[in-house]
């Protein structure tokens, strides 16, 4: 499919929950039509997705080669560094209010814009260490209106833990979890340099004692997107099927 019929459309919305414009990515497949009902690709780090990830690109190839479903992208990119940590972070100043923006206000705006399933399991939240935290956190607070996540390499805390520990419905959530082997001292922006695969390996384990469905593997390889990239694909598979 050509370049020219490939639509990555940039919306500005308002978010009461936050106070403030939130930018969004919009990206409708090539063979886009309203007669069709679509399920939603819901990105964190956004931008990033698109770039570096190629989502888009990839979500039309696999409709073509109908190894996904029907797939609606939305990327939501990052303003700053410290912007990104107030709405991602598990303690973050703006993260419960980013959370109440993704379920009460982004969902209902896509649902109305576009021709959705409007069920949990047609939404995929995805995303990349602290963008992956925050969309399985908001999975959690809202299972019923986020069904899947993708995540690639989350940030593990322990507030993490105990959320995931906490959680009285594991089976209503389809989970995807990759980490690698070399993520041992990752640079972080106000955390300092942080160990990652060993809480992510007992987030893994504390998933399984609770009986979630989770597709978990470790690759080879660090925390960049060098790495996240060659798994998008992959997740979309998985999780889009």
């Amino acid at each position: 499919m050509s370049e020219s019929k490939r639509k990555l459309e940039e919306i500005s919305f308002y978010s009461d929950a936050l106070q403030e414009d939130v930018t969004l990515l919009v990206y409708l497949p090539s063979n886009y039509s309203t007669l069709y009902k679509y399920s939603l690709l819901i990105a964190q780090d956004g931008k990033d997705y698109v770039m570096y990830g190629r989502t888009p690109r990839l979500i039309d190839d696999l409709m073509n080669e109908s190894e996904i479903d029907r797939t609606i992208f939305v990327g939501i990119p990052y303003k700053s560094v410290e912007d990104r940590r107030d709405k991602y972070h598990p303690e973050g100043k703006q993260v419960n209010a980013y959370i109440r923006f993704l379920a009460h206000e982004l969902v209902p705006f896509l649902d109305k814009t576009y021709p959705t399933y409007q069920m949990g399991k047609s939404r995929v939240l995805i995303g990349d260490s602290l963008a992956a935290t925050v969309s399985l956190l908001t999975a959690i607070a809202y299972p019923h209106t986020f069904g899947k996540v993708i995540m690639h390499s989350p940030f593990v805390n322990d507030a993490v833990l105990q959320t995931v520990n906490s959680f009285a419905s594991p089976s209503l959530l389809d989970l995807y979890h990759v980490i690698g082997t070399e993520e041992t001292d990752v640079k972080t922006t106000q955390d300092g340099i942080l160990n990652f695969i060993e809480p992510n390996r007992l987030l893994h384990e504390q998933m399984k004692q609770r009986r979630y469905s989770v597709f978990y593997e470790e690759f080879n390889g660090n925390h960049t997107w060098k790495y996240w990239q060659k798994d998008v694909k992959r997740s979309l598979q998985y999780m889009l099927k």
